[in-house]
């Protein structure tokens, strides 16, 4: 190999080394701004890192993170589970699952979370972090199906309420019928009984009603008799 060969592979070397120390430099610049608190400039300082080397795992994960800190949830998501699913160290891919895990529970998807979580164990099942989250998750998926199941019951039972009500109203329309009915009833044998009690009547009762009648009729008679002779007398022609 020349002079010039050795020459143009050492100028090489030494560009890759002052790019990858431009990358990891961007990297600790995002990690003392995430330290601070200073999440959106942490962000920048992760994605200048990844512009410089889009491959860098540590970057893409730290961005995660940051992403994550800002509630920039469907972004940290996508990060996490870019990581998640290539061909990286298990126990990298393990913590990816965990972080997943956490941006979809403040997603309020349980189901998902608890999945994820799941992924993170299969790959570092020793992780106490991982496996208290799971179970917390798990018991709130546990929780939101009694509530559930309870909702379900007491809709049931408000439907049954309502099904005895209407029974009872039935009911009570049947007993306000039977009241008519009977009210009905009672009139009729009262009239019934009023009937019974005219027909009711003795012969000498007739009798006494009987001369009574004829008395006033012969009264009337001779009220008129009485009258028309009145009139004859007054009644004069006048004579011119």
């Amino acid at each position: 190999m020349n002079k010039l060969s050795i020459f143009i592979i050492s100028i090489v070397f030494i560009a890759l080394n002052a790019f990858g120390q431009s990358e990891r430099s961007e990297i600790r610049q995002g990690n003392r701004e995430f330290k601070k608190g200073e999440f959106l400039d942490s962000e920048i300082s992760y994605r200048s890192a990844l512009e410089k080397n889009s491959s860098s795992v540590k970057g893409s994960f730290n961005l995660g993170g940051a992403l994550y800190k800002q509630d920039k949830l469907d972004e940290a998501k996508q990060a996490f589970e870019d990581i998640a699913s290539s061909n990286v160290d298990s126990k990298i891919r393990a913590k990816a699952y965990h972080n997943l895990g956490n941006t979809l529970y403040k997603q309020q998807k349980l189901k998902e979370a608890a999945d994820a979580y799941k992924s993170s164990l299969r790959l570092n099942p020793n992780d106490e972090e991982t496996k208290y989250n799971l179970s917390e998750v798990l018991r709130m998926l546990k929780q939101q199906q009694n509530e559930q199941q309870n909702e379900g019951d007491n809709k049931d039972d408000k439907n049954d309420k309502k099904d005895d009500d209407k029974k009872n109203d039935k009911k009570d329309d049947k007993k306000d019928d039977k009241k008519d009915d009977k009210k009905d009833d009672k009139q009729n044998e009262d009239k019934k009984e009023q009937k019974q009690q005219e027909q009711k009547i003795s012969p000498e009762d007739a009798r006494r009603m009987l001369e009574a009648i004829q008395k006033n009729e012969k009264d009337v008679q001779q009220k008129v008799l009485e009258q028309q002779a009145k009139q004859a007398k007054v009644k004069v022609d006048k004579n011119w």
